[in-house]
């Protein structure tokens, strides 16, 4: 097996470790590519919807920013003032400029329900609480939509998680659980595209180890020739060579490619991670759009650290004119690339915050009620979906159980949330509950 190392990279956590590809499999979270050329090989009719979904590390205050209630007490309205948005009747708060003259392509949910008091992203990835997830071996979402629909471009990967590794480890995304390595995303983070992008190895190297590879599957190959409905003619070692000798991917993760221009608009951020979060680098939220257009079914970005149990309001004046330039700039691309009817965005975290301000000018952790941010996906934008009380604190119209939002996402993409998917032993395991339905009104 032939293995790139590059430079030694240093994480959060203390580990410190190399990163690299392997040709054999491609190592980014331990996707083997003949399997996922298999699994590919096996899935249905492709089709060309896509999401981007932006898991909110942390929890962000919902009656700061997309819920005010200005005329609620001081010791629950807070300090920050609401402004108008581009549709009659709706307020965000004063940091959200850029979002409020888009708020026309914007669907927000006010009245999220059912969220427990868990820092982590499985909420948001696997539709229920980690302790259960793990249990169950519940798969990521984006792990469901590679086994149903495999890929749209052979050599794109149909899932990939652009979250980097963060030190709370329950804000790291969710594995392919019971679905297999063949459903695991290729998993990227800023020291493994530096190594993508100065591979050591060049494709007539690799070319050079495809010829040993076919000649060590020519028993196989001939074995399979006598076989009824074999494919002797290509083995899935073709074609995942195809994926590593392919500059695609790699462009499509390079967004100094995109002209100054838009990368400014975007805002850059930067690699540091917050807290025990991500970090706000809004070149992933640029490298997400560039992703889909080449062909990512799911691409899934962890960003910011929004748990403010002090210094709340300080916090949010120095991070949310980021996260409202990045998040604008996305959806702005969305609808002027002509990608509104198949691109969804989702934006959300784990929970809301508290209603009333605590002692160190903070807001703690609020799993009552929570609001989320949708774009795209065809779906009927420009409206406020539910409402909560006067202190922000209870689902007032229209409870929205958090799960539905991810029944949205599958819908969006053409998976019915309610289908069979089929696990590693070909077992049936429902997606979603049921009872669990998309949300009707988008």
């Amino acid at each position: 097996m032939l293995t790139v190392l590059g430079p030694r990279a240093q994480y959060c956590d203390g580990v410190s470790r190399r990163s690299f590809l392997q040709a054999g499999s491609l190592a980014l979270g331990g996707l083997t590519l003949p399997g996922l050329m298999q699994a590919e090989a096996a899935s249905g009719k492709k089709t060309q919807k896509s999401v981007i979904m932006v898991y909110l590390s942390g929890g962000l205050a919902h009656q700061d920013t997309f819920d005010l209630k200005p005329n609620a007490p001081a010791e629950v309205r807070g300090e920050f003032k609401p402004i108008n948005t581009n549709v009659t009747g709706v307020q965000f708060g004063q940091y959200l400029p850029k979002l409020a003259k888009m708020m026309d392509k914007l669907i927000v949910l006010r009245s999220l329900v059912g969220q427990a008091d868990e820092h982590s992203s499985w909420q948001s990835y696997t539709a229920t609480r980690m302790d259960i997830a793990k249990r169950e071996n519940k798969p990521h979402f984006g792990s469901v939509v590679a086994r149903m629909q495999g890929q749209i471009d052979p050599v794109i990967p149909a899932f990939v998680d652009l979250s980097p590794t963060m030190q709370h480890k329950p804000y790291n995304s969710p594995g392919a659980g019971m679905l297999g390595r063949a459903a695991a995303p290729v998993k990227v983070d800023g020291d493994e595209i530096a190594v993508m992008k100065n591979l050591a190895v060049t494709p007539a190297e690799l070319r050079d180890r495809k010829v040993l590879l076919e000649n060590l599957d020519a028993f196989r190959k001939a074995t399979l020739a006598k076989q009824t409905n074999a494919v002797a003619a290509d083995t899935f070692h073709d074609r995942a060579f195809d994926v590593l000798t392919s500059s695609k991917l790699v462009e499509a993760l390079d967004v100094t490619r995109e002209p100054e221009q838009i990368r400014n608009r975007y805002g850059r951020g930067s690699p540091k991670h917050m807290g025990d979060g991500a970090p706000m680098l809004n070149d992933q939220l640029l490298m997400a759009r560039r992703l889909v257009e080449a062909g990512c079914r799911v691409v899934t970005v962890a960003y910011g650290f929004w748990d403010t149990h002090g210094g709340n309001f300080r916090h949010l004046k120095e991070h949310l004119p980021l996260f409202d330039t990045g998040i604008s700039a996305l959806i702005e691309d969305v609808y002027a690339r002509g990608l509104g009817d198949d691109v969804t965005v989702c934006v959300w975290g784990e929970f809301g915050r508290t209603p009333k301000i605590n002692k160190d000018a903070g807001r703690d952790h609020w799993s009552r009620v929570n609001s989320a941010l949708l774009a795209g996906g065809g779906m009927k934008v420009g409206q406020v979906i539910g409402s909560t009380d006067s202190a922000a604190a209870e689902a007032k119209d229209e409870p929205i159980p958090y799960q539905s939002v991810l029944a949205t996402v599958y819908k969006n993409l053409g998976i019915d949330p309610h289908a069979m998917v089929y696990d590693v032993s070909n077992r049936p395991n429902p997606i979603l509950p049921g009872g669990i339905l998309p949300i009707d009104k988008v």
